[in-house]
């Protein structure tokens, strides 16, 4: 298994985001059929206990939004991921099947409501990820996208330049049947207390390990900021 980066945030963001990281080795990545058993009654009973709700109503939803806003982005105009996904779900459209491990994590990241970035470890270069305001210029290609502009929003980068935000992952480091060992970063905002961030953490472990195709090469990360 690749070694555990370190990870650092911008000064500008410390006391009012935390980040945790999960990583998986040793993946066998499939299709996802065993997690759609869970998943398909899932999304249907949150779209049943949330029916009649807007979005900003939803229990939880808030904290992604707070998250957002801690960044400087506004939340009303780039949706973050986790409210992506349940917008889907309330309105009874089929979530996108990509492959078990890229599933597993939108199944985690709608349990407890927050953006969750998923980025193939072994792609990563150094030994230290940073999460910083992008400069004019720096962009990544986005997984199905065009170039991902970041002059001014907050990314990771690695030695090779930047690979993954809260709103948007890389083509570079994305998951295929291929990836062996990947890394997982949950975004939330400093009101969540740590502990709750490490019960996330747990919880995305063991879906990972039951589903994504890991196994006990799993590890939790300490919690950022």
């Amino acid at each position: 298994m690749a070694q555990d980066p370190i990870i650092e945030i911008d000064p500008e963001l410390k006391g009012k985001i935390r980040l945790v990281a999960v990583t998986a080795g040793g993946l066998s990545i499939d299709a996802g059929e065993n997690l759609w058993r869970v998943f398909q009654p899932f999304c249907s009973e949150l779209a049943s206990r949330h029916d009649g709700l807007s979005l900003g109503e939803v229990p939880g939803i808030q904290a992604a939004r707070q998250f957002y806003r801690a960044i400087g982005v506004d939340p009303t105009r780039v949706r973050p991921s986790s409210e992506a996904l349940l917008k889907r779900v309330l309105k009874g459209r089929e979530l996108y099947r990509i492959n078990s491990l890229v599933d597993t994590l939108n199944y985690c990241s709608l349990s407890f409501m927050l953006p969750v970035g998923l980025y193939d470890l072994e792609r990563i270069t150094g030994d230290t990820i940073r999460l910083r305001k992008g400069a004019a210029g720096e962009s990544f290609e986005g997984i199905r996208k065009d170039r991902v502009n970041l002059e001014g929003r907050y990314a990771l980068f690695d030695e090779e330049g930047p690979f993954g935000s809260p709103t948007a992952d890389s083509e570079r480091t994305s998951i295929t049947c291929r990836t062996r060992c990947a890394l997982t970063v949950i975004f939330a905002p400093s009101g969540i207390p740590p502990e709750e961030l490490e019960e996330q953490a747990r919880f995305t472990a063991a879906q990972i390990e039951r589903f994504g195709g890991g196994n006990p090469h799993t590890r939790m990360g300490r919690t950022i900021g």
